[in-house]
């Protein structure tokens, strides 16, 4: 019998590291899954113009108050529309490195894995 009490196979330590890879794998693609179901939104110009996209990034829909539409000063609307569009990426943008950092956080025992 090899010394440290066993035969073949992965030791202890690999063991374990092979678990720990395994359930990072499953959390992260609970994860995933959870961000590409989940909508984010956002308004602009008081609640004018609202977008909302999927976590998937694609868009599902724009809804303007109908109050905001100007035919004389078509650009605030443009920018507004922007203003809406570019929040609702951010926000999906935010809350996937959010979730990116906790899962990373359990990362103790693989440093500069990402």
């Amino acid at each position: 019998m090899a010394k440290g009490g066993y035969r073949g196979g992965m030791p202890g330590n690999q063991m374990n590291m092979m678990r720990q890879a395994q359930k990072m794998q499953q959390e992260f693609m609970k994860m995933q899954q959870e961000l590409e179901s989940t909508d984010f939104e956002f308004t602009a110009g008081g609640g004018a113009v609202k977008a909302v996209i999927t976590g998937t990034r694609q868009f599902k829909e724009i809804i303007i108050d109908p109050e905001v539409v100007d035919p004389e000063d078509v650009e605030m609307l443009q920018d507004l529309i922007l203003s809406a569009v570019n929040g609702a990426l951010k926000a999906a943008d935010d809350k996937t490195s959010e979730s990116m950092s906790k899962l990373q956080g359990g990362l103790g025992g693989f440093p500069g894995l990402f």
